[in-house]
Parts: structure tokens; sequence; C-alpha cells
């Protein structure tokens, strides 16, 4: 019997998952091009570099005996980190799209009006200037500590609370500042996000149709989903008493808002959207 011919295969290609993120889908699709996306679009380039800041060190690191940081990387892993964290929950943009919701629920006939292309960039300007400035003074106040005992920090990367546990300097003021400012700035974008849903909540239950009810409290699910998993984890993070840091749990936690959340999130936007749903099933046909 005479063989067939078969040609050697030495290497194959791989499509990956998609080649249409969540970013280059909302550029790409006129029909995404409005307020809400223009937020989401925002969030999602913030959690692709919110978890690259942190995951690419963290898996090199696992496979080294010697897992070692420069100072100076040290500070551009906690400013970046901070930045990007900051932007995310602090410096608004989960109230900024929380109040682009309030917007297109409650007064949907004036939408087009209230979230014009100018005040979309002034808040995403808001954002970020609030950003640079927190991660500003969180970074300032840990590289002017005095380190001069142990070097070994115990966690997975470098971040304020270990790196005060660490200093031999007196940390009252520095702890005093941070946990002010992630107070001040965490409740005030928590009292948007709050009094948003409420007034949503109230318009809501006065729509007749069960049907208009399902379709407007469907916009909000997956923000709601991704408010209660950040805020929930960071705040468990940073606004506990001294006493209640342990190592452990820290990394527990901290696993989950720098590297579970930030990848759960552009999934569930994808999910419970119909109109990402229907932009990916288009984009893939």
């Amino acid at each position: 019997m005479e063989e067939s011919n078969h040609s050697t295969v030495d290497e194959f290609y791989l499509l990956g998952v998609t080649n249409d993120g969540i970013v280059v889908l909302i550029l790409e699709m006129s029909d995404l091009h409005s307020p809400m996306y223009l937020f989401l679009a925002n969030l999602s380039a913030c959690d692709l570099c919110y978890s690259t800041v942190i995951t690419p060190k963290l898996l090199y690191d696992m496979f080294l005996k010697r897992k070692s940081i420069t100072f100076i990387g040290c500070t551009f892993q906690l400013y970046f980190f901070t930045l990007l964290g900051s932007i995310e929950e602090f410096s608004t943009m989960l109230s900024t799209m929380a109040y682009d919701r309030y917007v297109a629920i409650c007064h949907p006939l004036l939408y087009v009006v209230i979230m014009n292309r100018t005040k979309c960039i002034l808040l995403l300007i808001a954002v970020y200037a609030g950003g640079i400035l927190t991660a500003g003074i969180h970074t300032s106040s840990a590289i002017t500590l005095s380190f001069c005992g142990s070097n070994i920090i115990n966690h997975f990367y470098c971040d304020i609370p270990p790196l005060m546990d660490l200093s031999c300097s007196d940390t009252y003021i520095n702890k005093t500042i941070i946990f002010a400012l992630t107070l001040v700035l965490g409740f005030v974008s928590v009292v948007v996000i709050i009094a948003s849903y409420i007034y949503i909540f109230i318009t809501i239950i006065q729509i007749q149709s069960a049907e208009g009810r399902h379709k407007a409290f469907s916009t909000c699910t997956s923000h709601i989903s991704c408010v209660a998993l950040f805020y929930g984890t960071a705040f468990f993070m940073y606004l506990r008493p001294s006493s209640g840091y342990s190592g452990t749990q820290n990394k527990i936690v901290s696993i989950f808002y720098t590297v579970i959340i930030p990848m759960l999130n552009p999934f569930i936007y994808s999910l419970r959207n119909s109109e990402v749903k229907g932009a990916v099933n288009f984009a893939t046909s």
C-alpha cells in the first residue's frame, strides 16, 4: 500500500482567547461610542495596566529562590500600583460610571445634553488628575521613611502597609495621612455611588412594566458587581486598625484586588451587557 504524503509540523499558531479586547472593541464599533462605553474602555485599560504592574513580577518571582527588587523598582511599582488603584477606586472612575447610569436612567431625555463630549472629557481629566495626586502623596509618604534594619518585605509586591512595618521611622503621621486620604476619597466616591443608586432604584420602582424595570436594572448589575468586589477588598485591606494586620491575610486579599478582580471586570461587563456581547459576536462572525 502506498503511504500518503504528510508534511512535518514543527510549530503551531494560537489564535488566543479573542482578538477583540473591550478597549479595541469600543474604539472600532460605532454602536459603542457613548459615554458609558467611554468610561468602560478607560476602566478596562486601567484594569489591564493595574494587574500588569503586579502580575509579571509575581509570576517571575515564583521561580526564584531570592526574590528581590531595587529601591527604585519598588518606588515605581508602588507609584503605578497606587496611581491605577486610585484612578479606578478612590479617584471616582467607578463613581463616574455610577453617575452616568443615574443620568441615563433618571434623565433619559436629557442624557445626550448632560453627558456631552466636553463633560465626559472633563470627568476623565478629573479622575486621572486625582489619581496622580493621590499616588504622589502615597508614594512620597512611603519613600521618605528610613529603612535601617531588615530589608525583607512580608508581601509579594511593594505596598504601603508592609513598608510602614519595615521602617525604623516614626510612621504615625504617614499612617494618619494615608488613612485619612483613603477614608475621605474612598467614602466620597462611595457616597456618590450610593446616592446615584438610590435615585436609580426609586426611578426603576416607578417604571410600570416589568420588562422596563428589568431592562433598566440590567444596565446597572455589572457596575454594582465591580463596585462590591473592589471596595469590599480594598476597604478591608486599608481601613483596618494596625493590630488587625496579618501578613497572610494581606496577601490573600491583595491577590483578589490586584490580580483576580482586574481580570474579572471585563468578563463581568461583557457577559452582563447585551450590546457588548452583540459587538463581540459581530466582530468574531
